[in-house]
């Protein structure tokens, strides 16, 4: 049995995930990658904002608010 892969988006807050990839093109993708969202690294969801978009997360020691719209672009693995 494999280990399923998922959007960022459905990370449940409190957990941790691995990042497989990042799949989109141009600016956003430069930001994601610069904000430290690059294969192998680890992200916790930390909270919603009271609407549910964006979400806080942690990554590399710092906390990072994603909308939905960017982070369904993220492919992450549970590790937890």
């Amino acid at each position: 049995m494999g280990i399923a892969e998922f959007g960022l988006n459905r990370l449940p807050i409190g957990r941790t995930a691995e990042v497989v990839s990042v799949r989109t093109e141009g600016t956003t993708r430069n930001r994601l990658l610069d904000l430290g969202l690059v294969p192998s690294t680890i992200v916790e969801a930390i909270r919603k904002s009271p609407a549910g978009d964006p979400v806080a997360y942690r990554i590399r020691g710092a906390i990072i608010a994603l909308r939905a719209e960017e982070s369904r672009q993220i492919t992450v693995r549970s590790i937890d």
